[in-house]
């Protein structure tokens, strides 16, 4: 007897950097798989050495690179399901998959998702409703692009995540200098190359929405806070969005943003996994603004399994592995989410610090008031004394959050708004103490 046979693999190619990822590896454990991470900068992920995860240096940007590597690995023990969370890698992942034999979704369909370009017109081409645009590959077919469509417009990067590059323009100035930064960006935040045209973009404004799906499925719609313009960070999220309720197969209250991103991913060839897809509530109508092919960032599944139950991350490792996911539609809060005493529906939110400044981190306080008020769950700080920090206009501006729960929304709201509100970061630049130079999400 040689002893137990070993744990299948469950490969994981990079991670995003706000917690997914750790969130799978861990699923894949709970499921006795071995998870492995393949990077070219593991270094990037802390949590990979503190969880003890094992690292095989890979091209991850190369499909062939990860199948090669991958089927190295199956020498020593089978292949259980290959997975990324970071929207970068899941084209290459999906390609590798095939190439595998594993399960996985359809690498074209991802890719044509992965271009905003080709989503959009694929998007057009279904009749769903979108905002206006063009994609450019000069400053000068910018300026041309916006003036055509009416100021102000928005630029972003044809590939990019996270509101990296995405701009409100509101002169042609602005289109022209912003157009130029994008244009001369030859690589992402990766150091993979970036396609070499943009978006111009007709400004929807608006309340902005993220509807989760799952496969065919609805998950539920998550109301989305953005910092001051001209960027669009995101700076916090409530599940369910009031006046939306949890779906199961089919739109309840609210149903019609809903169905439109449920068309809008059958449109792109997705449905397998999860998808998120961000929508505009513009005076004419709902209007999608992109679909992304992957589950949604910002914490929004820890929101959804507190107001449900439903693991999205755990649902999506079975996918992976070939397993069946276990989805539920509604009624089941999550063991942590319930406030004690109350039997009825369970809201969840997310606020984010955000620096609005550039500096050296000095005095971080009121954490252990803000896990003190009722209602908040989880706060955390990825920022320490001595660090430097900058705003970039994206998400990696998010330096902390507070997560809260509530059996209203507005209840959950307040108490996410109050926890941010008692943390307090001293920044130190020009040699001088500035408080407050990071900014917290309101209620917006």
């Amino acid at each position: 007897m040689n002893g137990a046979a070993p744990a299948p693999l469950f490969l994981l190619v990079e991670s995003n950097t706000t917690g997914t990822g750790r969130l799978f590896a861990a699923a894949a454990r709970a499921r006795g798989l071995h998870p492995v991470l393949l990077s070219t900068r593991p270094d990037r992920y802390p949590w990979v050495a503190e969880d003890g995860i094992d690292v095989a240096w890979a091209n991850t940007a190369d499909p062939e690179a990860i199948a090669l590597v991958s089927s190295h690995l199956a020498s020593r023990a089978p292949l259980g399901g290959i997975l990324s969370s970071s929207e970068y890698f899941v084209a290459a992942t999906a390609r590798a998959a095939a190439r595998l034999g594993l399960p996985g979704p359809s690498a074209p369909a991802i890719e044509q998702c992965r271009d905003k370009r080709r989503q959009r017109v694929a998007l057009k081409r279904a009749g769903l409703p979108v905002p206006r645009f063009e994609a450019v590959s000069s400053v000068r077919s910018a300026v041309a692009a916006a003036a055509d469509i009416g100021l102000p417009v928005v630029c972003k990067p044809a590939d990019g995540t996270g509101s990296r590059g995405v701009r409100l323009c509101p002169d042609l100035s602005a289109v022209a200098e912003q157009a130029g930064l994008l244009l001369r960006s030859r690589k992402d935040e990766r150091g993979r190359p970036s396609l070499p045209w943009l978006l111009v973009e007709a400004y929807a404004a608006g309340r902005e929405l993220s509807v989760e799906t799952f496969g065919r499925r609805l998950v539920g719609v998550t109301a989305k806070h953005l910092g001051p313009l001209p960027t669009f960070v995101e700076t916090g999220h409530d599940f369910p969005a009031p006046g939306h309720d949890v779906f199961g197969d089919t739109p309840g209250p609210g149903g019609e943003t809903a169905a439109i991103a449920l068309r809008a991913v059958e449109a792109l060839g997705l449905g397998w996994g999860p998808a998120h897809t961000e929508v505009r509530m513009a005076p004419s109508g709902p209007v999608v603004v992109e679909v992304n092919p992957r589950l949604a960032g910002g914490q929004i599944p820890i929101l959804v399994e507190l107001a449900t139950g439903l693991d999205l991350v755990g649902a999506t490792v079975d996918l992976a592995a070939g397993l069946p996911p276990t989805l539920s539609s509604r009624g089941h809060p999550g063991p942590r989410a319930r406030p004690t005493g109350d039997p009825g529906p369970v809201h969840a939110s997310i606020r984010f610090l955000v620096t609005a400044g550039e500096g050296r981190v000095g005095r971080i306080s009121g954490l252990e008031q803000a896990a003190a008020i009722p209602g908040v769950v989880d706060v955390a700080v990825r920022i320490g004394a001595g660090d430097h920090i900058a705003a970039t206009g994206s998400f990696l501006d998010r330096v902390g959050h507070v997560i809260a729960v509530g059996s209203t929304s507005e209840a959950a709201r307040a108490a996410a708004d109050r926890g941010l509100s008692a943390i307090a970061v001293e920044l130190v630049g020009s040699g001088e103490l500035g408080k407050d130079s990071l900014v917290t999400a309101g209620a917006g």
